[in-house]
């Protein structure tokens, strides 16, 4: 059963990649835990969003940017699992989480059967720099979701065959946020081995001309984790998937402030109960979060105002942002125990294996 053919978000406008070129260099200069500089052991850190390329995933992206006339941004054309342990290892991470980044996606314009064969590349090369820098990485192995068929045994694959720590889903495939009936299938069999699912945003095909003059990864991006959390909400599917546990990107994108907006429309309907058993703003407590490129304060208040510490796992968005971004966490008003959480015991207590 074919779920849809899925076209690239518009290829008129910048990637995300030319935008954060114009962020920095990733080879920001390195920190050091306070705990390091009083001659104490170092803190212990997990970085749940971290970005690879597999060598022929960076063929494909290559030759679809040069027919676009996109420029690649630096650091993801010539990255390496060895570049990546370099960096972890001058910023304190211990293991990072091997996740897909967002636009294009997996299909770059070639179908069903191509993302396919592109998801297993990218889902072997994972496993395989997990088993060679043991202790180092863990895994969110990517799905096709444009196929039912292909997609579910794409499942029992990477969970029977590879062992991954989780699932990485894109928040939209082809303008079909999560809470689509076409993905039910998907998320009932993940429901069922109680998985971990991963969900990076993307610049929706539809969306890209709203970005009022910024690159769309400013606005869209974040906006489209808001979209699919409320796809996945109103459709009911937290409700029926109790058992996977959600771990979205970007501190929850601009959900922290939408929340109470969403549930001023919707938390008095007469069926509350059948989509959100919770409550609205119950279902979003539920979920848990990144701090990728999310560390300011502004941005941690509002998020630490609707879920507790215990929901929030470190990111870095390496290699588009800097690792080093644990050190504005540092500066909040957290306490030790929350910080421990955050920096490693969260993503451990959703992910045990990487206690190891």
């Amino acid at each position: 059963m074919q779920f849809h053919h899925c076209p690239a978000c518009d290829p008129g406008h910048a990637s995300r990649r030319q935008f954060l070129a114009g962020v920095g260099a990733v080879g920001a200069a390195s920190i050091f835990p306070a705990s390091a500089l009083l001659g104490q052991t170092a803190p212990k850190l997990i970085d749940t969003h971290h970005h690879y390329y597999p060598p022929a995933y960076l063929k494909i992206q290559a030759d679809w940017e040069s027919a676009r006339k996109l420029r690649p941004y630096p650091g993801v054309a010539d990255w390496t699992p060895a570049r990546s342990v370099e960096q972890m290892d001058k910023n304190g991470v211990s293991t990072a989480v091997l996740s897909l980044a967002s636009t294009p996606g997996l299909w770059f314009d070639a179908g069903a059967e191509a993302a396919g064969r592109t998801v297993r590349i990218c889902q072997d090369f994972a496993a395989e720099t997990r088993r060679d820098y043991p202790g180092r990485f863990g895994m969110f192995a990517p799905l096709s979701m444009m196929n039912v068929d292909a997609t579910l045994k794409e499942v029992e694959y990477v969970f029977d065959t590879l062992k991954t720590d989780g699932i990485n889903l894109q928040s939209n495939y082809g303008d079909k946020w999560l809470g689509d009936p076409l993905y039910k299938p998907v998320l009932d069999e993940l429901n069922r081995r109680k998985a971990v699912i991963y969900v990076h945003p993307l610049v929706a095909a539809c969306c890209g001309r709203l970005s009022v003059g910024t690159f769309p990864a400013v606005i869209e991006v974040p906006h489209d984790t808001t979209r699919t959390v409320t796809s996945l909400l109103l459709s009911g599917s937290f409700a029926r998937h109790r058992d996977i546990k959600w771990l979205f990107s970007h501190a929850g994108g601009t959900i922290p402030l939408m929340a109470g907006r969403i549930d001023a429309f919707y938390g008095k309907r007469p069926n509350l109960k059948e989509f959100a058993p919770d409550g609205i703003m119950g279902e979003m407590k539920r979920l848990h979060y990144d701090t990728a490129n999310a560390t300011s304060a502004p941005t941690m208040a509002a998020l630490l105002k609707l879920v507790p510490a215990s929901q929030v796992t470190y990111g870095s968005d390496y290699p588009y942002f800097p690792l080093d971004q644990i050190a504005e966490l540092r500066k909040l008003d957290l306490t030790p125990e929350q910080l421990q959480g955050i920096e490693s015991g969260n993503a451990v207590s959703l992910m045990p294996r990487l206690k190891t």
